[in-house]
């Protein structure tokens, strides 16, 4: 991972190390610091932690994902907010893909 700060001091990072033409889209190349995309504190070493985690589960990995759909909900109004709810919807979007359901 290549971290640096740009005129405006937004972190800039890199989530791969390849060219990102072949990562179907789902990189993001340099931008600035998306913490309920793509926060910065969940890659290291151009790994980022939820692929990880998806490797390491297999086919568990759905239950992962709704367990994290129930826990910013359940504590959305407590803690995080709108930004809570936001990595609920994260993390149903890829509970969807990750079952192969399709809008």
């Amino acid at each position: 991972m290549m971290a640096k700060t740009n005129k405006a001091n937004e972190v800039q990072y890199k989530i791969c190390g390849s060219d990102c033409d072949s990562c179907d889209g789902d990189c993001i190349k340099h931008n600035t610091h998306d913490a309920v995309n793509h926060p910065l504190h969940y890659v290291h070493g151009g790994v980022e932690c939820i692929d990880a985690i998806k490797a390491a589960t297999g086919d568990g990995f759905a239950g992962y994902l709704a367990g994290n759909v129930i826990k910013y909900l359940f504590r959305y109004q407590y803690k995080g907010g709108a930004e809570d709810l936001k990595k609920a919807r994260w993390y149903l979007d890829r509970l969807i893909e990750c079952e192969g359901w399709r809008e």
